[in-house]
């Protein structure tokens, strides 16, 4: 046995845990177990960020909505003590007006407003159902397996938002290149910047030729405002880029995961794909979108006066994420949050945020998701993945959670 210790004594390790998380192997569906760690130790804890930075990271639902309906809690980037995603975040990057407060942010969130009117958005559920349709013929007439994500999953909201802006479908290939490069994690800050810049020169671009020739579109509604003299063509510019990027990214990786997860549970998908009950199609859609959380690198704010919350006071000047994946497994909120019920009442979830920067496309977005989860299982109900789950590549490394590819049969 040793008489005397040599070198220095152990330090212990930081307390502080690295943020975002990693998910637990073969669990793809399920919030990191760090994440229900601290949750279970209480309403807020610090975490470390990329840059070294160490904001509050809120898990509890009843905290998240009092901090996300706060007007001391700031969305813009530039703000002291932001929590920036990556490098680059912010400042020449950001998308319109979800990233400014009030009331600015109130000013130009209601210039495109109305399209997303649940009456409006109803109109078009006859248009979503001819989409999906086809593209559901599409790939009975063709031969098996298929990519799912590129044969449904990404054509179907592409389709849709570009209906709806008046964006050429024909140039799908260029914007969804581009805004994968946008949302992915590890890319540079200047392969993002590149991405960004050569997206907003198309649709500046396309806003350009609104000016000179209206349609009946949403991108000659914000060409009409820079034409009134409300905004300026930047301004516009990152309108559309921001309506285009949510409108495509986020719905098409809940329909190829909301899949894969229903293949995981098939007694829900059975469910799912025999009923006649519209209301049980809308209570799925909330409680995948409750169970699935895709928006998982949380909602970030800065605070810009002291707050107390959960017993613990959080300063002016530091940064707070909202983690809605592990918020939307709340016991409190959710009994028996980590089973997937499509029978439950889960329109509590956060998973579209809460409070004034909530999203503005959640009405669409449900709607096509309803469209897709009516359909697909009903039209091609032997529809079954043609690969092990070890086998599909996660988007571990985007800002927006979901596959890479989900090869299917039938």
């Amino acid at each position: 046995m040793a008489d005397t210790l040599t070198g220095p004594l152990p330090q212990d390790p930081d307390p502080v845990p690295d943020f975002p998380m990693p998910r637990a192997a073969r669990c793809p569906f399920d919030p990191p177990p760090g994440l229900k760690e601290l949750q279970e130790r209480g309403p807020l804890a610090k975490v470390r960020l990329w840059d070294g930075s160490r904001p509050w990271l809120v898990t509890r639902h009843a905290d998240q909505r009092a901090l996300l309906g706060d007007h001391r809690v700031s969305a813009d980037t530039d703000s002291p003590g932001y929590p920036s995603k990556a490098a680059g975040d912010g400042g020449d990057t950001k998308f319109g007006f979800i990233m400014l407060d009030d009331p600015e942010h109130a000013r130009l969130r209601r210039m495109v407003t109305a399209p997303f009117a649940i009456r409006r958005v109803e109109a078009l559920r006859p248009v979503v159902q001819d989409i999906v349709d086809g593209l559901v013929d599409d790939m009975l007439a063709g031969p098996g397996p298929v990519d799912l994500v590129e044969a449904f999953a990404l054509p179907v909201p592409s389709l849709v938002i570009c209906e709806l802006l008046g964006v050429p479908y024909d140039d799908h290939a260029f914007f969804q290149d581009n805004t994968r490069t946008m949302v992915h994690r590890d890319a540079t800050p200047e392969q993002r910047g590149r991405a960004t810049r050569e997206i907003a020169e198309y649709l500046g671009g396309l806003i350009g030729r609104r000016l000179a020739d209206p349609r009946d579109d949403l991108l000659s509604g914000i060409a009409g405002r820079v034409r009134a003299g409300e905004i300026d063509h930047r301004t516009a510019t990152e309108t559309a880029l921001l309506l285009l990027l949510a409108g495509h990214e986020t719905t098409a990786n809940m329909i190829a995961l909301g899949t894969l997860a229903l293949f995981h549970h098939p007694d829900q998908l059975a469910l799912l794909r025999d009923t006649e009950d519209p209301a049980l199609v809308v209570s799925a859609v909330e409680e995948l979108l409750r169970y699935l959380s895709i928006t998982h690198l949380g909602r970030r704010r800065a605070v810009t006066a002291d707050i107390e919350i959960g017993g613990r006071l959080i300063k002016a000047g530091e940064g707070v994420i909202m983690a809605n994946e592990i918020a939307n497994r709340d016991p409190e909120v959710f009994p028996d949050p980590d089973r997937l019920d499509l029978t439950r009442d889960a329109r509590r979830h956060v998973a579209f945020g809460f409070g004034v920067h909530q999203c503005l496309g959640q009405p669409l977005a449900r709607m096509e998701l309803q469209v897709v989860y009516a359909t697909l299982y009903r039209r091609i109900p032997t529809l079954r993945p043609a690969v092990p789950l070890d086998e599909i590549r996660f988007k571990e490394d985007a800002f927006i959670y979901g596959v890479h590819s989900l090869p299917v049969t039938w």
